[in-house]
């Protein structure tokens, strides 16, 4: 169907809503439960709900109405998939397999019974606690959803789910009854900051496009999302792809745009066909295309798959890779909204900051500026991962602590080890430590802590972690994904890592460390783009906050955590040592001595810690230690 007017799509809206439907079974089939077999689950309850004829049930599958199996997009808690939701009542099921659908048929379907062993439950003080529905469940409870109000809730492939939800409402209320400063203005008053990383005021960038004078305009959605343990972006595109294209044609016609990009990268196979399949069905019914709703305004979108590379989250970087050009980025001014892509005027949003603005439009900036703080006004979508027994996505008001996020959400420290550090903001973002637990998320306070938001990844460490051992990690991924194209991101990053790597396998001096601190000052101020101005961040806030680790690694040669190898001193007990040789055969420095009757012993000074010795032994006379404080 083609909507031609607002009225007939308002009309088709409410003819959907009228539809009854009892009973759903919603199975995520996003990519995390996919991964862990939720198709199967997905395909056992068509099967078995069609089967056993619920009367319920059944009935709904009659032609033109919704089939009462809906496979959604994420729900969030990924670490316990696959996950089922039981509507109307609001039961979730977790790491659900398809021996369990008859047994939920047969007790939620029919006799209305809670299958108590799939819902949430947590241990406390040797009691254990149940939390059938999922608005109960804690890792939901602090939860707003604006950006993910329909994952996990809607077939992303069906228009008409989304339409249910007042889909293209807002983009028909803009083109109808709104000019374009009007709805540049209400984003203005709103105060949403760009979702992508710098925080910068949305309707401003759109504002200065939207003056800039020229025969053609574009907007680009960058989903390029390439941080690792960051999939907040993907999980949008995969589960709600309709509500990224509605904000994208509705920034299009505030900026005066008639032509959109995503750029989603490749390694997204689920986006890109949820994506591409939404486009579609968004220009079959006149969503996108000619004269929308009967207006005279024109848009149309194209998908641009990258290859890739990190950089390409850069604007500039961005636009050259659509351009045919290798991705890296230029210097700015000219800055996009008034020289962008093949020279012309250019709005870059990211997923989530596009997928919020339908919202605002229909509910209102007050409305929005009710949740967050004055500066960072909204909410904002994280991916937990790392030691956090809860890993998944959420959506949390800005301004909540790191310590609800953290503990209240996120459930606490896997296997009770102690929290020692958080990486919010993707490789390039800062390590903040205990004393951080009480900081509001948002953008200032992020700032002045020495991090940033980012795009929303955020990697929890504990105790057993070794911080130098994770600066390293961390800046080997940014200094690999260097572009290349200024010195100070190429060069600087390259001698950053070198210098970590001196200190985590025992070889640095005190200098050193403030050598490292200098190079990562000069790399964050001289760089060319955001990639190399963020790179030194778990470098600086790691010696900011942890200088007693680096310390131990460079004087005492000690690695807290036991991780670095460097630190582990291999030694042979000599009552147990059989003068076999072995040890010394195998020692591929030469660094074991000793002879027939007399044990062995290895030379601290040479041994290069490979643990060949150790293997070789069959005695099990070859001992590992770790160096402390007090060692001689």
């Amino acid at each position: 169907m083609q909507f031609r007017s607002k009225e007939e799509l308002e009309t088709h809206i409410q003819r959907l809503k009228s539809q009854s439907v009892t009973t759903q079974v919603l199975v995520c089939i996003g990519l995390g439960c996919l991964a862990k077999g939720a198709q199967p689950v997905y395909n056992r309850f068509v099967e078995v709900i069609e089967k056993e004829k619920i009367s319920a049930v059944v009935s709904q599958l009659s032609e033109n109405s919704r089939h009462p199996v809906v496979g959604t997009g994420c729900m969030g808690l990924c670490e316990a998939g696959p996950l089922v939701r039981m509507e109307p009542q609001g039961i979730l099921y977790l790491r659900v397999t398809p021996e369990d659908v008859e047994k939920i048929v047969e007790k939620t379907l029919k006799n209305g019974e809670i299958v108590e062993e799939l819902v949430y439950q947590e241990t406390h003080h040797e009691e254990v606690l149940k939390w059938p529905l999922m608005k109960d469940v804690p890792f939901y409870r602090k939860q707003i959803k604006i950006v993910l109000r329909n994952c996990g809730s809607i077939d992303p492939e069906n228009l008409d789910d989304y339409l249910r939800n007042d889909g293209y409402v807002a983009l028909a209320r803009v083109l109808t009854e709104m000019n374009p400063d009007d709805v540049i203005g209400e984003i203005l008053k709103s105060g949403l900051r760009g979702r992508g990383g710098s925080g910068f005021p949305t309707g401003r960038k759109w504002q200065f496009a939207r003056v800039s004078k020229s025969d053609k305009k574009y907007i680009i959605c960058n989903g390029d999302e390439g941080d690792p343990g960051a999939f907040m972006n993907r999980s949008v595109m995969e589960g709600d792809p309709h509500s990224v294209i509605e904000g994208l044609a509705i920034a299009g016609y505030a900026i005066g745009a008639q032509e959109g990009y995503v750029y989603v990268r490749a390694e997204y196979p689920l986006a890109v066909k949820r994506l591409k399949k939404a486009i579609q069905d968004a220009r079959e019914a006149g969503f996108l295309g000619q004269n929308i709703f009967g207006t005279p305004f024109s848009f149309d979108l194209k998908i641009k798959e990258g290859a890739g590379a990190f950089v390409c989250g850069e604007e500039t970087a961005l636009m050259a890779s659509i351009e045919g050009k290798r991705g890296m980025p230029n210097p700015r001014p000219p800055f996009p909204a008034h020289k962008g892509l093949w020279g012309k005027p250019t709005v870059l949003n990211n997923v989530e900051t596009l997928a919020t603005v339908p919202a605002i439009i229909l509910k209102g900036a007050n409305w929005f500026r009710s949740f967050g703080t004055v500066s960072s006004p909204g909410t904002k979508t994280f991916a937990l991962s790392g030691k956090i027994r809860n890993t998944g996505l959420v959506e949390v008001p800005m301004g909540i602590t790191l310590r609800e996020l953290i503990f209240d959400v996120g459930g606490g420290i896997q296997n009770d080890r102690e929290f020692k550090a958080i990486l919010i903001g993707g490789p390039s973002g800062g390590c903040l430590a205990k004393q951080h637990l009480d900081l509001t998320v948002d953008y200032d306070s992020l700032c002045a802590a020495g991090a940033i938001m980012g795009s929303g990844g955020l990697v929890t460490l504990d105790e057993d972690i070794c911080i130098v051992e994770q600066a390293h990690f961390f800046l080997h991924f940014t200094q690999s994904e260097s572009c290349g194209k200024c010195v100070p991101c190429r060069e600087g990053t390259k001698h950053m890592l070198n210098m970590l790597q001196k200190i985590v396998d025992g070889r640095a001096k005190p200098e050193d460390l403030e050598l490292l601190a200098e190079t990562a000052d000069v790399v964050k101020d001289a760089s060319l783009c955001g990639l190399g101005k963020t790179a030194s961040n778990p470098v600086l806030t790691t010696l900011r906050y942890f200088k007693d680790e680096y310390l131990d690694h460079v004087l005492n040669k000690v690695c807290v955590a036991h991780v670095c190898q460097a630190m582990k001193i291999y030694r042979i007990d000599s009552e147990k040592c059989r003068t076999c040789g072995k040890c010394a055969r195998v020692c591929p420095v030469k660094c074991i001595s000793g002879r027939p009757k007399v044990p062995y012993v290895i030379d601290q000074e040479q041994c290069i810690k490979c643990g060949s010795c150790f293997e070789a032994c069959p005695f099990d006379a070859v001992m590992v230690d770790w160096r402390s404080k007090n060692h001689e």
